[in-house]
């Protein structure tokens, strides 16, 4: 079974970092587009960064300039660095890989907060 592992989140002060990564398991990681997404309280969930199959990434508005998303095929992990954090950033992160499928992890909460 496909398996996409979280890991990295937690309670960060206003303008710290943070990096996420996620480790994919039994999937051809390399010809996945894969994703972050995020979803706060009473929000829908949101496209945050993502990076294709080639290399080539995209970012919602909000994070570009402090948000970096990249992989690593040889370890099938797609990694989220996140930089000056604000408080709406605040939300659970899921990692996404779209092929022939779609495939989520279970997610990780990053909170930040004075």
């Amino acid at each position: 079974q496909v398996q996409l592992v979280e890991s990295g989140g937690g309670l960060v002060q206003p303008g710290g970092s943070l990096r996420l990564s996620c480790a994919a398991a039994k999937i051809n990681f390399r010809i996945h587009d894969v994703g972050w997404y995020r979803q706060a309280p009473g929000k829908q969930r949101e496209l945050v960064a993502l990076i294709n199959s080639g290399g080539s990434t995209d970012y919602a508005d909000s994070v570009k300039g402090r948000f970096t998303i990249s992989r690593d095929n040889a370890k099938s992990t797609v990694y989220l660095q996140m930089n000056s954090l604000k408080p709406e950033d605040t939300a659970v992160y899921y990692c996404h890989a779209r092929y022939a499928a779609n495939y989520w992890g279970q997610g990780t909460q990053v909170t930040v907060s004075s």
